[in-house]
């Protein structure tokens, strides 16, 4: 796992994280998943169907980044999901085949886990012969499985968000029967300022400074604009530092960092460094036509100590 992948995955763990992403996409903002329901789970993927693993001399084997079960209230009832996140700093041309295959097999353990149960319980007295060689009980149920992609890049999101569009065949009628597998997509420069508001925690600085990112004066304007910009943790700054070389620093006792000064810090630097370059730029430019050496070029110009310093090195 490459560092941009271990950071946003360690974000993306954080139970209120997690399930802001899934209240913005699913139900636009609203609290219904509620971040202390979620539980942890195994992020391998390991596809055996239809067989033990004994059976199978290479199982199907993927590695989810952020995988959790969550228990929420339907109509009273209560129901049990999988939900999964991928994190993506790039552009993935194959996400709608990849997130299906991580789908699948994770179907797939939950109906090798029913089967595994109703072996060992030896509960297929009194089912029929079709119950007791698919293993899987008629009364059996799995729990729906959804997977969003969260993507940490600046630039449009141009790959395909659907199995159709990665087909060449345009059969109307024969496509009307291969099924579909559409991705769920959170991408920054989609999103609108109203979607923005539609977030609970920080995700919505760090989706809002990853949009902005490429244009200095929207960025300056969304941080000045958002309180949340003023404490930002230490995990959300390595999240923009690896996925769009923010360049944001924090001292080692810090936990919280105010992007608005830290932006004002960097913009100076820029500007104290163009404006050197240009002096050096000068220097060079009457060195060459007076013939001058560097030090009488800087006495002539009444170049300031500091700046002679800062300099020294470069003639």
């Amino acid at each position: 796992m490459g560092v941009k992948d271990t950071i946003t995955v360690k974000y993306m763990q954080r139970n209120e994280i997690f399930a802001d992403a899934f209240n913005f996409y699913v139900y636009g903002g609203r609290q219904v998943i509620d971040p202390d329901s979620l539980e942890e789970l195994d992020t391998r993927e390991v596809g055996v169907p239809y067989g033990s693993p004994e059976d199978v001399e290479q199982p199907v084997q993927r590695i989810r980044d952020v995988i959790k079960s969550v228990t929420a209230m339907t109509d009273k009832k209560t129901a049990f999901l999988v939900l999964a996140a991928e994190n993506q700093s790039y552009v993935h041309y194959a996400m709608a085949v990849r997130n299906m295959v991580y789908d699948a097999l994770q179907y797939a353990k939950q109906v090798e886990k029913a089967v595994a149960s109703h072996k060992k319980a030896g509960d297929y007295k009194g089912s029929d012969s079709d119950e007791y060689l698919s293993g899987f009980m008629r009364d059996d149920r799995l729990m729906p499985v959804a997977t969003l992609v969260i993507y940490f890049g600046p630039k449009a999101w141009d790959g395909p968000k659907s199995i159709h569009e990665m087909f060449e065949y345009d059969d109307e009628e024969m496509l009307a029967v291969v099924p579909d597998y559409k991705i769920n997509l959170i991408a920054p420069e989609a999103l609108s300022d109203d979607d923005f508001d539609k977030f609970n925690t920080s995700l919505k600085e760090v989706l809002t400074f990853i949009k902005y990112s490429g244009d200095a004066d929207k960025l300056e304007d969304a941080v000045n604009s958002d309180e949340g910009f003023r404490h930002l943790g230490r995990t959300e700054v390595d999240v923009l530092n690896v996925c769009v070389n923010a360049s944001l620093t924090m001292g080692e006792s810090e936990v919280e960092l105010n992007v608005c000064q830290a932006i004002q810090t960097l913009n100076q630097r820029a500007e104290e460094k163009g404006r050197i370059e240009n002096l050096i730029q000068n220097i060079r430019n009457l060195m060459e036509s007076m013939g001058w050496t560097a030090e009488e070029t800087m006495n002539n110009l009444k170049v300031s100590e500091s700046d002679r310093k800062t300099i020294a090195l470069r003639f």
